[in-house]
């Protein structure tokens, strides 16, 4: 089962991530936009920024690792349950979530890599 540190070591991998805090909780940015939060008010649940067409798509899988709120209807973001995600699957949506958020410049960065 990842944690939120399993998270920050894949983040870590991608150009200028840091650590911060939104809404008051853990979280990680890249050129000062927020892609990936930690749900303190919800036990292993991650907010990890996404396009509303990906959202739906991960949703109508059934998948029980993917889930939203009425918070986040309408809102490019899914929420992820770190207990039941496969940790490649979310190696690749934080990638994702970080390439949506990126300044052009660095997704070059990491695409040249």
């Amino acid at each position: 089962m990842p944690s939120w540190d399993d998270v920050v070591t894949m983040a870590s991998r991608l150009p200028e991530v840091e650590e911060a805090t939104w809404h008051r909780t853990p979280s990680l940015k890249v050129a000062g936009k927020g892609f990936a939060r930690l749900r303190t008010e919800a036990e292993g649940g991650l907010v990890l920024m996404c396009e509303l067409d990906e959202k739906a798509a991960l949703l109508a899988t059934g998948d029980a690792a993917f889930y939203t709120t009425p918070h986040y209807d309408g809102y490019g973001a899914i929420l992820v349950d770190l207990a039941k995600i496969d940790p490649g699957r979310l190696a690749e949506l934080v990638e994702q979530a970080w390439r949506l958020k990126a300044p052009a410049k660095l997704r070059k960065v990491l695409d040249r890599e």
